[in-house]
């Protein structure tokens, strides 16, 4: 068994590239760590760490033990925070997966409140698309998860919640179809389309083309939507989103034009099923759940 403390170890070894300094940072010595890493690789049975004159980079297995430890180092910090919390005045971390859409306004408005009355509480907010949410959940590393019409699953507990989500088109103001109030999956035959990467959605939206007897053009994909938006400035193409992440107001060079018919996706709140809360989580979930929660 691998104790927790050599994987801090490996990991500040990977971080600073250098047995010296990360000895200097740890404040051990520089031989002791060097055994320490040497040990670990022994008793993996695999190398970890290329000893170069200048610095030292990782091996494929080594990259591997970066991500794993990376998440064991968390889980811990998670775990040790929930058993710390106060009785009397609740404390602790709350750790919350979000896809990108705007009612997440209406969670951060929650926090806000929460946290005028219990200070002590943080919230720690991983941003990503649905899979790699789902992901950190499965690996105990979320609390919870604000999906956008996620794929349904029996190993998860979910709620809808009162949010929806408007589709449409971000193109450029200088395209011919900027014109259009609105625009249709037939006139997208044919355009080079960024569509977003996540499962759900994806496939969603090809079951939309397909009724429209389209196959559509996809020349890129994307997770978050800050990328979507340069590929569309930088006319690579037209992006399939969701409304109001991107300011397009004054002088900003691209529009937003929404789908006809209207097409609007549902926000979920996923736990994994059976999870043991925090009380810190627990208070949140209750917020999210009342009419204080203002939902």
């Amino acid at each position: 068994m691998i104790e927790t403390r050599l994987l801090q170890y490996f990991l500040a070894v990977a971080e600073e590239q250098s047995i010296t300094k990360a000895a200097e940072y740890l404040h051990i010595s520089q031989p002791t760590l060097s055994k320490q890493m040497m040990d670990l690789e022994e008793n993996l049975g695999k190398q970890l760490l290329v000893r170069g004159r200048k610095k030292i980079t990782l091996t494929e297995e080594g990259l591997y033990l970066r991500g794993r430890a990376q998440e064991i180092i968390s889980l811990m910090d998670k775990t040790e925070s929930a058993f710390r919390e106060n009785e009397q005045n609740i404390s602790g971390d709350v750790y919350i997966g979000c896809g990108e859409h705007r009612s997440t306004f209406s969670i951060m408005q929650i926090i806000r409140t929460i946290q005028e009355e219990y200070p002590d509480i943080q919230f720690h907010f991983f941003s990503s698309n649905a899979d790699a949410i789902i992901e950190r959940l499965d690996k105990g590393l979320l609390d919870m998860g604000f999906l956008l019409e996620p794929e349904i699953s029996p190993r998860y507990d979910y709620r809808k919640l009162p949010f929806h989500e408007s589709w449409g088109i971000l193109m450029r103001k200088d395209s011919p179809l900027a014109e259009k109030d609105e625009i249709s999956f037939t006139e997208l035959a044919g355009l080079p389309l960024i569509m977003p990467s996540q499962t759900s959605n994806s496939g969603r939206m090809k079951t939309y083309f397909a009724d429209a007897s389209v196959k559509p053009h996809v020349v890129c994909t994307y997770n978050l939507i800050y990328n979507a938006g340069l590929m569309v400035e930088a006319g690579i193409g037209y992006a399939l989103c969701i409304d109001e992440l991107i300011n397009t107001e004054g002088s900003h060079p691209l529009k937003f034009c929404p789908i006809s018919p209207t097409l609007t996706s549902d926000v979920y709140l996923f736990t994994k099923k059976y999870q043991v809360f925090s009380k810190a989580a627990k208070l949140f979930l209750s917020y999210l759940e009342s009419d204080g929660g203002r939902l």
